[in-house]
Parts: C-alpha cells; sequence; structure tokens
C-alpha cells in the first residue's frame, strides 16, 4: 500500500481534488475532508476508498478528528484492515475508543496482526472487557500471548510500551552469521529495528551492534569486536524516565530487560517520540488545570474535568476577597484603591506564572535538583526584584498623576515590586515543594501560585495604602 500523500505545488481541478490530500504544511485540506464528507453521506464505499488508500494512517487519524461521529461511523467500515490496523494506534483516545466500538471482533482480530506487539496492546487495551476477549480469542496464540503479556505490565511502564519483536544474537556469531540470519528470518523479523543485541547463553545483552555498523564490517569479524555497551531498560521503568534516557543518550533503540536482566524486548525512538509529547501535552494542561482532553472528548467529559479546578480557584478568589474586604474602610474612604489594586494582583499572577513554568519545565527535563534549588530560588527572586524595580516607577507616575497624590503612586510602586517578589518566590518553592513531596508540580502549582499572588497582592497594597495614607 502507499503510504505517501503529497500536495502539487498548483492547484488541481475540482475533479482531481480527491487525491490533494494534504496542503503545502502537511495539514488536510478542507476540500479534501470534505470530499470524504459527501462520500459518507451518500454511502460511497468505493468512492471513500478510493479517496483513502493513498493516505498515510497518520493522516486518517486526523481526518477521524475532523469528522463527526457519523461520518467517521461510515469510513471506519470501507477502511481496508491493513490500513484500519495502522491508524488505530494514531488515533486520539476519544476517537479510538468510539470506532473500536464499531469495528466487528474478528476484523480487529486480523487488523491487531499486523502490528507490532506494542501497539496492539495499546489498541486492546482501550477495549471493553468482553469486546476484548472476543478479539483475543480470535488471534492466533503467538499474538494473544504478546499481548496479554504485554498488558500484565503496569501501564506507563516500559515493559507496556516495549514492543516484544527483537533482533538478537548469541555472541559466538560473527557478521557473516548474523546476516545469514537475518535473511531467512523475513517475515519474523521485527518490522523496524536499528540495533542487534548481542546476548550470552542465558539471553542476558551484552551489547549491540547497529545494523550501518553491520553492513561495513567484514563477514569474519566476530560481533564482539565491533558490538557498544547498551543502555538496557528494565521493564517496571517509567515511561517518563525511559524517554528522559533516550534524550540524554541519544537513543534510537534501547534493550528492555526482565527482573533477571533477560533480553524481553526493544522500545524505540518512535514510541519515545510519542511519549515525549504525551508528557508534554499532559504537563501543558494540568498547569491550566486542565484534565486530559482530546478532539473525541464530549461535553460531559470536559465539565467533570474543569470544574473541580474552577471550584478550587473559586474557593481561593473568596479568601482575596476577605482579605479586600478587611480594608473595606480605607477603600470606602480612598476610592482610587479600588481602581488601582486589580493591578498590583494581575502583574504579580503573570509573574508568578513566568517563574511557575520556568521550574516545572527544569523539574520535567531533570535540569533542577537540590544541588541548584537555592541557585535557582534566588536567581528567580533577583529577576523578580529587578522586574519590579522596573516597572514600578511607570506606575507608580502614572497613579500619582492619574489621583493627584503621589503617596497613591509611592503605594502601588511599593507593592509591586514586594509582590513581584512573592510570585518569584511562590513560583519557585511551590513545584519545588510538591515534587519533594512526591506530587505532580504541573497538577497544582498555578492554582496555589495565583491564590498566593492575589493573597498577597491585596494585602500588601491595603495594608501600606493604610499605613501611609490613613
Amino acid at each position: 500500500m502507499n503510504t505517501t500523500a503529497t500536495a502539487p505545488l498548483s492547484p488541481a481541478p475540482d475533479d482531481e481534488i480527491e487525491h490533494v490530500a494534504l496542503d503545502e504544511d502537511y495539514v488536510l485540506t478542507p476540500a479534501f475532508v470534505e470530499k470524504v464528507v459527501d462520500a459518507a453521506d451518500d454511502g460511497d464505499g468505493m468512492k471513500l476508498r478510493s479517496l483513502l488508500e493513498d493516505l498515510h494512517p497518520a493522516d486518517v487519524a486526523d481526518l477521524m478528528g475532523f469528522l463527526t461521529a457519523e461520518h467517521r461511523g461510515v469510513v471506519t467500515v470501507w477502511l481496508p484492515a491493513d490500513l484500519l490496523a495502522e491508524t488505530l494506534p494514531e488515533l486520539d483516545d476519544g476517537i479510538r475508543e468510539e470506532v473500536l466500538e464499531r469495528v466487528p471482533h474478528l476484523t480487529l482480530a486480523e487488523a491487531l496482526q499486523e502490528l507490532d506487539s506494542d501497539d496492539a496492546a495499546a489498541v486492546v487495551e482501550d477495549l471493553e472487557d468482553d469486546q476484548r476477549e472476543k478479539v483475543l480469542a480470535a488471534m492466533p496464540e503467538v499474538d494473544r500471548a504478546a499481548i496479554e503479556s504485554s498488558l500484565g505490565y503496569a501501564e506507563d511502564s516500559a515493559g507496556r510500551l516495549m514492543q516484544r519483536e527483537v533482533m538478537a544474537a548469541p555472541a559466538f556469531w560473527n557478521v557473516g552469521d548474523t546476516i545469514d540470519h537475518i535473511r531467512k528470518q523475513g517475515e519474523e523479523l521485527p518490522e523496524l529495528f536499528f540495533d542487534i543485541y548481542v546476548v550470552d547463553p542465558v539471553n542476558r545483552p551484552v551489547g549491540g551492534v547497529a545494523i550501518s555498523q553491520l553492513l561495513r564490517a567484514p563477514r569474519t569479524t566476530a560481533l564482539t569486536e565491533i558490538m557498544d555497551p547498551v543502555n538496557e531498560i528494565t521493564v517496571d521503568q517509567d515511561q517518563e524516565e525511559v524517554a528522559y534516557i533516550f534524550e540524554k543518550y541519544h537513543l534510537i533503540s534501547a534493550p528492555v530487560i526482565d527482573s533477571a536482566g533477560r533480553l524481553v524486548g526493544q522500545i524505540t525512538v518512535d514510541d519515545i517520540v510519542n511519549i515525549i509529547q504525551e508528557e508534554n501535552r499532559e504537563d501543558i494542561l494540568r498547569l491550566a488545570g486542565v484534565s486530559d482532553e482530546d478532539r473525541g472528548s464530549s461535553v460531559p467529559e470536559i465539565v467533570r474535568g474543569r470544574v473541580p479546578w474552577l471550584a478550587i480557584n473559586l474557593g481561593t478568589a473568596v479568601l482575596g476577597a476577605s482579605v479586600i474586604s478587611f480594608f473595606g474602610a480605607t477603600i470606602q474612604q480612598i476610592v482610587a484603591l479600588a481602581v488601582l489594586m486589580p493591578i498590583v494582583s494581575a502583574i504579580g499572577g503573570n509573574a508568578g506564572t513566568q517563574a511557575l513554568t520556568v521550574t516545572v519545565r527544569a523539574l520535567a527535563m531533570r535540569e533542577l535538583n537540590s544541588s541548584n534549588a537555592n541557585r535557582t530560588f534566588w536567581r528567580e527572586l533577583a529577576v523578580g526584584l529587578a522586574n519590579g524595580l522596573l516597572l514600578a516607577p511607570l506606575i507608580g507616575l502614572a497613579a500619582g498623576f492619574w489621583s493627584g497624590d503621589w503617596r497613591i503612586g509611592a503605594v502601588i510602586a511599593s507593592s509591586m515590586v514586594l509582590n513581584l517578589m512573592v510570585a518569584a518566590s511562590v513560583g519557585v518553592l511551590t513545584p519545588l515543594t510538591l515534587s519533594r513531596l512526591k506530587f505532580d508540580p504541573a497538577v497544582s502549582s498555578a492554582v496555589f501560585v495565583t491564590a498566593t499572588t492575589d493573597f498577597f497582592g491585596f494585602l500588601i497594597f491595603l495594608g501600606l495604602a493604610t499605613l501611609v495614607l490613613l
């Protein structure tokens, strides 16, 4: 199957538009999506197959995100088994679950046999229990055992992520033995592999030989002469830790070992790219107090994910309002304070978010730990002070000129400097503390930082105003 869809340099006539799936930015064109929708509305299965057969599975998955549930159902029915198989791992979780409900278990069992064990396990994991049993029962015993073994490992672990298909060679082989073996294996080999793992008599990896190195060496060269050390991954390692190892050591693939050190699979860089994107996406959403959402999420699912954080924000807003009510008498006497105080809290909140984002990223990239935490804290505090000293004169002069009372300008300027220092401190200390307590610093840091900068912003501004102006 041709899995490449490219856009021509010049626009195509309308009767050829079905062949122009992507624009110059590799994004599905609205015209192509409209063609698919029209074919689905007409129930024209042959037209749908003609439109989709040349698409890359990733583009088919992208297309599914642009369609309604009804249109996705029609398209799913007409997808060839091999294209369906390669598309399923690419789909957003919510859309994949919906598509899987529409695929007959025998068709799905056939499609899963086309996938590597890691991708097949990821798809089977999303099935309902009864559908999972039917699909697994319809698969050959070898494929079924591989999937069940993968599902036996903890979610987000290397064991769940790895593919069991791996190319290994005994330590006593030479280059010629290995090449001959690869040619004889054919379909039994992994679909994609970059390294050959050299193993000892009990199947423990002792090194690895890159395919490029293998092809350059004479046939009589022993594998042990050209092999390099390998970074072993244990089956119970968290996928985020695995991604860090790949990124740090610039790996393309790595062997996965069990508790006894035996080779049980491999992880390749294409899996790691997905993990890095997934982890980054989760962190971005959590910083905003949003749960894991995608194009397939329903309104009730989105509401359930967002309401708890909005409720927490409501509580912190009440806390800030209580500070304002405490200084009600001051505000009544100097109405200008009511106009100016949101400026202090807003600038503090933005500064706190900046420090928080930088700190959470540094923690995620493992660039921040106890060895440089103090240095990071004092640096951010100095940045907060510098920003305050730069911005305070501007707001101070503007407030003094507007209100006609230069004392008010001095109060808001001083408040801004102090609150920016508070924001910098909280923006660093909050994720560090959560990380030390083994909580995800991206989950609740933003709510706490915003609440703190609002509380102290109002308290500092109104407190100074009471002392200076009354």
